[in-house]
């Protein structure tokens, strides 16, 4: 199978991956112990899933890269939320040391990967690597603007915002015909069938909406319909 990736995912990673560890510089207790942008989680939460996430995905390549596959995470979803919930508590100067080994193992990991490895089979939602690679893509740019370290949705590329939209446009609920429209330029979405639904906006505010963040902008289109689970 070859697969190809939709953008230099490798280059996007150290982009990524330099701002973030840019991010923690000066980091304290007390401002980990904050409120982040998700409900219920400090900053310390989303920091601690970051490094979890970034190490189970980059997994998913190594054992990708060796023909083989492996869960994403050992024990599942309930040791995923166990390991938050106890590295969330760690001193500012563990916690950042950690991420930042979690980190240098994502970039080993993914700079391993050729332009003929994104169609190896991967457990990652039954697929390929490309999806788990466009995962952490995902959750590095999203969780990196829900710390509350200085980033924010307004910041995310167009590309990033266009593929956040082709992959989270299916929590529209269905029986809606829907079109987005980017006023910042000439990017239109269109999709599904039923009652018309046009939503106007930045592109970062539409692609903000859909992935459940609170848009900076106004966007036409109220009410705005609830959104589904995430894909």
């Amino acid at each position: 199978m070859t697969v190809t990736a939709p953008i230099d995912l490798l280059n996007v990673y150290a982009e990524g991956q330099t701002r973030l560890r840019g991010l923690l510089t000066g980091l304290t207790d007390e401002a980990l112990r904050a409120p982040s942008a998700l409900p219920g989680w400090t900053r310390g939460h989303v920091l601690t899933h970051m490094e979890g996430v970034g190490l189970a995905l980059a997994r998913q390549a190594r054992y990708a890269l060796r023909g083989r596959t492996v869960e994403v995470y050992d024990g599942g979803r309930a040791s995923r939320d166990a390991a938050i919930e106890a590295g969330h508590r760690r001193s500012v100067e563990v916690l950042t040391a950690a991420l930042s080994a979690a980190l240098d193992e994502t970039e080993a990991s993914w700079a391993a990967v050729g332009p003929e490895d994104w169609g190896r089979p991967v457990s990652y939602r039954d697929g390929v690597l490309l999806d788990a690679g466009l995962a952490w893509w995902r959750e590095l740019e999203i969780h990196s603007t829900d710390a509350l370290l200085g980033r924010s949705t307004t910041d995310w590329s167009p590309e990033f915002c266009a593929h956040l939209v082709d992959y989270l446009g299916r929590r529209v609920p269905a029986g809606l015909h829907v079109t987005l429209t980017a006023t910042d330029g000439p990017a239109t979405w269109t999709w599904g069938s039923g009652t018309p639904l046009h939503v106007e906006g930045a592109t970062t505010d539409l692609a903000a909406w859909l992935a459940g963040r609170h848009p900076v902008g106004a966007l036409t289109g109220d009410p705005l319909p609830p959104l589904g689970n995430w894909p």
